[in-house]
Parts: C-alpha cells; structure tokens; sequence
C-alpha cells in the first residue's frame, strides 16, 4: 500500500504542490520513540493498520484470555491508527492550501469541472424522471381511452320492437 503512494510524491517535478522538498518536512513522520527516522506519515498509517488488524486477529482476541486487556490494546491501536490517520488528512489539506494559494486558476478549473459533472448527474435524473412521467401519462391515456370505448357501448340505444323483428327474422 506504501510503496505506490510513496511513488506519488518521490516522483513529481520540482516546483510542484507536491515535490519533495514539501515533503520532507510534512510527509515525514515527526520523531518518536515507535517511529524509525526514515519513515513516512503513509508507512505509519499502513503499520498503523496492520497493527490494528492483527491485534483483531491474534490468538489472544480469538481465545478471549483477558477481555479488558484485549479491549485496551484494540483501543491503542485504533487510537493510534486514527492520530496517523488526522496527520495524513493534515498532509493533503496543507497541499490543497498550498495549491490554491500558488494556482488559484486551477481550484477555479476543479470548481467549474464539479459543477458541470454535477449538472450532467442532474440532467440525467431529469431525463429518467421525463421518461416515467411519459410513460404513466400514456398509461392514463390508455385507461381513458378504454372508458370512453365503454361509455360508448352503455350509450348505446336499446333495440326498438321494430329492431327487435328485424333481429328476429336476420336469425
């Protein structure tokens, strides 16, 4: 999981949001006493993680031994994997900072690129919703029309006694 998003920021041009010379100072984990010197806030969120995951996973959790002392370490990690997890979400809004404030043009582009996909998603509800609306309109119709055919045999009028002899005799 590190290793392509590491790729991301090692391999960007110089003057770029995201070059390396941002990155040392805001990629690169801070010191602690867990944390070797050369790792990234993305290398702490995945060992982070696979902290978390293997604490769920590990015999102690499965055999259920001493569930406050499961619950406690389960708490650690999510804690820790969730203070990576801000740092990174840091990360990337101080790069979008740093973007819109060095091209303001480009958040405008985004802005406009949002708004146009938004009106397409749009538009094409109000398609769909066109469509059913014709379609229960010609369901109506339809049922109107089969009314208007039986109000017309109800209407009709009742053979007269002469009528009635000229049926007679047809037969």
């Amino acid at each position: 999981m590190a290793a392509p998003l590491r790729g991301m920021f090692s391999g960007q041009p110089p003057g770029h949001p995201g070059d390396s010379r941002g990155q040392a100072s805001l990629l690169q984990a801070a010191p602690g006493p867990l944390r070797a010197s050369n790792s990234t806030l993305v290398d702490e969120l995945e060992s982070s993680f696979e902290a978390y995951f293997a604490s769920l996973v590990s015999q102690d959790f499965v055999n259920g031994t001493d569930q406050e002392e499961i619950r406690t370490g389960v708490d650690q990690c999510i804690q820790k994997f969730l203070d990576i997890a801000r740092q990174t979400e840091c990360f990337f809004l101080q790069k979008i900072l740093q973007l819109s404030v060095q091209k303001p043009e480009q958040v405008i582009k985004e802005d406009v690129s949002e708004l146009r996909n938004e009106l397409q998603r749009k538009d094409a509800l109000v398609q769909k919703h066109l469509t059913k609306l014709r379609h229960w309109q010609q369901v109506l119709e339809d049922i109107n029309v089969q009314h208007k055919i039986q109000l017309k045999s109800l209407r009709a009028p009742w053979p007269t006694s002469s009528m009635r002899l000229l049926i007679s005799l047809h037969q």
